[in-house]
């Protein structure tokens, strides 16, 4: 893979951790703090569960990611799914900081050329472009949810994160100077 593309490949991979990160958190901001720990079922998870969950991943994943296997000895996955009784928003916002810090931390030490060296994740092989995919559809996945619970719980006074419904017409119609910032990465209603 030439070094360009490499290049490019890892500014958007960065792109959509970013989209992903400010996407969730547009949604939570929303939430009033018991929300974040509500599930619609005994099946469901809460927001503050997929939270802890995406930080275990993170920082099993990212933590040494060129060097060690991206599951790591200290993980307990299984705990990730169950909540403490007394967690805060301010606790769950800070697994969700720390997570995110071991993502921007490696990928800020994954250089054009090590692409294509191999990692492991739970002992199985991957070229480092595809570990990297493996999490930026992970993560889309769980952010995903987040937005969808938020949305549900706040259902009338949702503010969008995107166009509106019902007014994509309009947003098309306005000159590209006028139209709301695009978000860099993913967007959702």
């Amino acid at each position: 893979m030439s070094t360009d593309i490499s290049s490019q490949y890892l500014d958007e991979v960065r792109r959509q951790f970013r989209g992903h990160k400010r996407l969730a958190e547009s949604a939570i901001t929303q939430l009033k703090d018991e929300e974040l720990f509500v599930t619609l079922d005994p099946e469901s998870n809460s927001i503050a569960i997929i939270i802890k969950h995406l930080a275990g991943n993170m920082r099993s994943r990212f933590t040494d990611f060129l060097t060690t296997d991206g599951e790591k000895p200290d993980r307990h996955r299984d705990q990730e799914f169950e909540m403490n009784t007394g967690a805060t928003r301010a606790e769950v916002m800070r697994w969700w900081e720390e997570g995110w810090a071991h993502v921007f931390s490696a990928l800020d030490a994954v250089k054009p050329e090590d692409l294509m060296r191999t990692v492991t994740i739970r002992g199985e092989p991957h070229s480092v472009l595809q570990a990297l995919n493996r999490q930026v559809a992970h993560y889309a996945y769980h952010v995903g949810q987040i937005v969808f619970l938020a949305k549900h719980f706040r259902s009338g006074a949702w503010r969008s994160l995107s166009i509106p419904r019902g007014a994509s017409e309009e947003y098309n119609r306005k000159p590209l100077a006028e139209r709301r910032p695009s978000p860099s990465g993913p967007r959702a209603g």
